[in-house]
């Protein structure tokens, strides 16, 4: 255990799992929640109050890793820095192979931003975490005002803040949710790319929207869902919407239903729709999903449904399955699970901050990114914030949202973007390099294949030449994708150039070099090349334990050539395979609690 009491290392709650493989550049899976002041910004005085934030919730300096079977989270020794506000809303925060912090704090004007991604924590744990942020900035800035704490919370530890809640409610033999799904109506088109994501921002007054849904005798949750149900109706054909209902998720905080103080993910969701007819009226729709909700919101069904989600976890068939493969599958589940879903409702609920505050706050607001649309609310003293993320171009389904708004006499203010990095134009300058060698290689082969046919009138050499461009594309390919980490990307080079040296032995006359020579001193140079790297670029033991190890498994590949009598020269498999041996005895003798530890990170099952 580290200080504070909180671990080294741990795994992502069952909530998180899906998020690394399920993130792409359609949805990046980061969320955005922010305080606007009533005062401009001070950066330095924003850095300081990050550090102490940092200090209570130590648990968010983690960085992704990936193991055998499972992505897990590692503390790390990174500082956690304050930047001006120049990206564009909800920028992509996990980058496979880069290990950096899974959020962001930012400025801009009067506004301190917190972004996130969702792997790490949701939106009650981003909201104590932004909370605490703006009460430790406003107490530099204002040092003269008696600002109280906002919550003593003396006897959490941090081993409650990391719990994994859903393995601690779980019940093996509990009842299992088996309820079957049906496909819902999507909203079919163009998608605009991530960094375009449209962002609507509407300003109620709470009293007036809660007085609407107490006449309706609802929920607010209930009244925002229902509009939005019957705003998105009002924008699909009847032919596309026929014995097909709308539907929304709606995240669940379990908190609310299972005691706990965990700052990590503890959510779950209800699904609600209707399946709208010619005559349907909000009325009608208000009084299904009041209904749905009662009968979605109870604690047996959602302990049932926690049950299923933590069985599939826990299988013991599935947690053999290498994470290469899990992460396929996971993606897969994510996107058909989605086709049971048409937008996603999210209201986070009523944001508390003590009286003193009041002078200095102007609001909290949130939104999220989304694969097509996506609403979430809050609410801070007089005020409802809703912010509607879509990436749909036309913004016809946010306009019926305001006209029900103004039908029902519910006064609002759609707010002006004010997001200095919104459609702002990226560079992608190695992307761009990339698609020019694939397109000089792809010309290449046709080039000499055209030249071929007319010498010869069949395909000849230019297979060859086929062939190696292919191999020479693949190398740069996993050479590109694995920049990132050095490590990695020589580990991944290593098995390929191998893999194709041996191929390519075999179908020119096999002549051996490829296992004479080639295994073997490829895998002499990564064993040495790691402790350069790691040296170099000033590496963490747990940055380099497992790649060395995995360096000198792969030097004995030579010992089982050379057993199976396939190797005739046998010199640089000799060294190869005791080089490895000794290293591999080295860092059991010398690095043994530290290479056991690691060992244990990546094959936890």
């Amino acid at each position: 255990m580290a200080e504070f009491g909180y671990s080294q290392w741990r795994k992502l709650d069952n909530a998180g799992l899906a998020f690394p493989a399920a993130a792409g550049e359609s949805n990046n899976r980061v969320f955005r929640f922010y305080c606007q002041l009533n005062e401009a910004v001070d950066a330095e005085l924003l850095q300081r109050a990050l550090d102490q934030t940092m200090k209570k919730y130590p648990l968010y300096q983690a960085v992704l890793r990936k193991g055998l079977f499972w992505f897990y989270l590692e503390r790390r020794d990174i500082r956690a820095t304050v930047i001006p506000e120049e990206k564009p809303p909800c920028s992509n925060l996990y980058i496979r192979d880069k290990k950096s912090l899974l959020f962001e704090v930012s400025y801009y004007g009067n506004r301190i931003n917190f972004e996130v991604f969702h792997a790490l924590t949701d939106g009650t744990g981003a909201m104590h975490f932004l909370q605490e942020l703006v009460k430790n900035y406003l107490m530099l800035a204002h040092p003269d005002v008696c600002f109280p704490e906002l919550a003593p919370e003396t006897d959490v530890t941090g081993r409650d803040q990391e719990e994994d809640s859903f393995s601690q409610y779980y019940s093996a033999r509990g009842e299992k949710e088996r309820e079957k799904k049906h496909f819902a109506v999507q909203i079919r088109g163009e998608r605009l790319a991530q960094d375009e994501m449209r962002i609507t921002e509407i300003e109620v007054p709470v009293r007036k929207m809660l007085a609407k849904a107490r006449g309706y005798g609802v929920s607010l949750t209930v009244l925002i869902a229902s509009m939005l149900l019957f705003a998105i109706h009002e924008e699909v054909p009847v032919n596309r919407r026929q014995h097909r209902p709308i539907v929304l998720m709606v995240p669940v905080n379990l908190r609310n239903y299972f005691p706990s103080q965990s700052m990590a993910n503890f959510w779950g969701w209800i699904e609600v729709g209707y399946e709208f007819r010619e005559d349907t009226t909000l009325t009608d729709v208000l009084a299904h999903v009041k209904g749905q909700f009662e009968r979605e919101l109870d604690k047996n069904r959602l302990a049932a449904r926690l049950n299923a989600w933590v069985s599939l976890e826990k299988h013991p068939v599935l947690r053999a399955v290498p994470l290469g493969i899990k992460q396929f599958a996971l993606a897969a589940g994510a996107s058909v699970g989605s086709r049971n879903v048409t937008a996603v409702c999210s209201n986070v609920g009523i944001i508390r901050m003590p009286e003193e505050y009041a002078p200095y706050i102007d609001t909290f607001r949130l939104f999220c990114s989304t694969d097509t649309m996506q609403i979430c609310s809050c609410t801070y003293g007089k005020k409802l914030e809703i912010g509607i993320s879509s990436k749909l171009p036309a913004d016809s389904i946010q306009r019926n949202f305001m006209r029900l708004l103004k039908e029902d006499g519910v006064p609002y203010q759609e707010l002006e973007n004010d997001f200095p990095g919104y459609k702002k134009e990226r560079h992608r300058e190695s992307k761009t390099l990339f698609s020019i060698f694939t397109f000089l290689c792809i010309a290449v082969v046709v080039i000499c294949g055209m030249i071929d046919a007319m010498m010869s009138r069949q395909f000849g050499w230019s297979w060859f030449v086929t062939a190696g461009v292919f191999s020479a594309w693949l190398v740069v390919v996993v050479a590109y994708r694995k920049r990132r980490n050095l490590l990695k990307n020589e580990m991944w080079l290593l098995a390929l150039i191998s893999v194709i040296g041996f191929l390519w032995d075999c179908f020119t006359r096999w002549r051996g070099w490829s296992v004479d020579f080639l295994i073997p001193v490829a895998a002499l140079v990564v064993l040495g090349s790691v402790p350069v790297i790691a040296k170099v670029q000033h590496l963490e033991k747990q940055e380099y334990l497992f790649y060395l190890v995995q360096a000198c498994a792969f030097g004995f590949i030579p010992l089982v050539l050379m057993l199976a009598g396939v190797v005739r020269i046998l010199y640089a498999s000799i060294l190869c395979v005791g080089i490895s041996f000794l290293t591999l005895v080295g860092l059991f003798l010398f690095q043994k609690r530290a290479t056991m530890q690691e060992m244990r990170k990546k094959f936890r099952i």
